[in-house]
């Protein structure tokens, strides 16, 4: 039983390893950034430039789309991943280190979805 605790250890800190340098990557945080501007960051400047120069219609828009956001059904964060994974492709192609990362992750979840598919 130690050995199996042993081995997953491994893995939970191999995949948190890929993880961190895929997501701690400071072209991978400029996309991010840069997407959650598209998807969150205008409502908050709606509501901070609303309430600062009392223009009602920019405060009210800001509220709105902020209240939607805590609706535990917004796809807002799978959208904002989508965003900055497609910036990262469109602005940094040659960035192969941090595309491979993706791509190992995939093969790898694509070949474990087989090997459950076959044996059921």
């Amino acid at each position: 039983m130690q050995e199996k605790n042993k081995q997953l250890w491994d893995k939970i800190k191999a995949l948190c390893g890929k993880l961190a340098r895929f997501l701690f990557n400071p072209r991978f945080l400029l996309c991010f950034g840069i997407g959650w501007m598209i998807t969150n960051g205008w409502s908050y400047l709606f509501l901070a430039f609303g309430l600062r120069f009392g223009i009602d219609w920019m405060t009210a828009v800001g509220s709105a789309y902020m209240a939607f956001l805590w609706f535990p059904f917004t796809p807002e964060k799978i959208l904002t991943l989508l965003i900055a994974l497609f910036l990262l492709r469109l602005f940094f192609p040659n960035d192969q280190a941090t595309l491979q990362v993706l791509r190992d992750m995939l093969s790898s979840e694509k070949r474990k979805a087989r090997k459950q598919k076959k044996e059921e």
